[in-house]
């Protein structure tokens, strides 16, 4: 007995595997866009970040540099760039020592404060504290409070 011609497969794709491998592709490239998304805002907050940073360094080695550091809050920006700042310098009073009086004569210690911002959010600022030792004759001429 003879049979007809027998019927192969044809070598291809179904038309559903083609709709799958390209979803599973749609998927893949959301997924990668959104890292490098997030790795560019990662890039950009670090590059404010080490811009305030070297602000905040030249303001901290100019302060009581040529002027006398009072207590108080001062403000305001670096000029040509969107980075605002605020330092407020207090007298240090160390924690584990009662407040006592100082001797005249004495040195003291001055507290500096810095915030550097360059948004409104919270992530979109940076703090600095640092305390600085103030010569005795500042102290001697009332300078300070």
């Amino acid at each position: 007995m003879k049979r007809g011609p027998s019927r192969k497969r044809a070598g291809g794709f179904t038309l559903l595997e083609v709709i799958i491998a390209f979803a599973l592709l749609a998927l893949a490239l959301t997924l990668l866009l959104g890292s490098l998304s997030g790795a560019s805002a990662q890039i950009r907050h670090a590059d404010h970040a080490s811009r305030a940073a070297l602000h905040a360094q030249s303001l901290m080695a100019q302060a009581g540099v040529g002027e006398i550091l009072q207590a108080g809050v001062s403000e305001g920006e670096f000029s040509g760039s969107n980075y605002r700042w605020t330092l407020e310098v207090s007298p240090y009073q160390d924690p584990a020592e009662p407040a006592r009086s100082l001797q005249p004569g004495t040195q003291r210690l001055l507290r500096l404060d810095l915030e550097v911002a360059w948004g409104e959010a919270p992530r979109e600022r940076l703090r600095w504290q640092t305390l600085r030792l103030v010569p005795a004759q500042l102290d001697q001429q009332n300078l300070l409070p």
